[in-house]
């Protein structure tokens, strides 16, 4: 989509929040917005396509892993502002959970790397997280 950045209106993307025995699978962005920053696989949703099937797409295209999309957990609204005010970006991004079905994790195209934490791992992280993934983690795993 050309109009990514200063958008004339909003986009919706994905969230594949991933989990896999207690653990919930988490990338460190290479692209941006915000590379280096820790959070779930996801992007944009494709005309035509379900929240569901985007997620499973989704988290596929970034980690190899196949997953079976279970419930939407909440909907975050990603909106940012320059310096003049006017809005350079604007999301709305579904967090979907899926439940892990096969594959090793690997950071394919839009990751420096892949690990699962436990809620308590993602609390207690010294690293740079994207807001709301520990909102979302509590959300996953109860």
């Amino acid at each position: 989509m050309s109009d990514r950045s200063y958008p004339s209106r909003p986009h919706v993307g994905v969230l594949a929040v991933t989990r896999r025995d207690g653990r919930l699978l988490l990338v460190q962005r290479s692209k941006p917005p915000r590379p280096g920053v820790w959070g779930f696989p996801g992007g944009a949703q494709e005309l035509g396509e379900t929240l569901f099937e985007a997620a499973r797409r989704e988290l596929k295209e970034e980690t190899g892993l196949d997953a079976k999309p279970l419930e939407i957990l909440t909907v975050l609204d990603f909106i940012n502002r320059d310096g003049e005010g006017r809005v350079s970006y604007h999301w709305a991004l579904v967090a979907v959970l899926l439940e892990w079905e096969a594959g090793d994790a690997a950071p394919l195209d839009e990751a420096f790397a892949v690990e699962w934490l436990a809620l308590d791992e993602i609390r207690c992280a010294d690293r740079p997280f994207l807001p709301n993934v520990e909102k979302v983690a509590r959300l996953a795993l109860g």
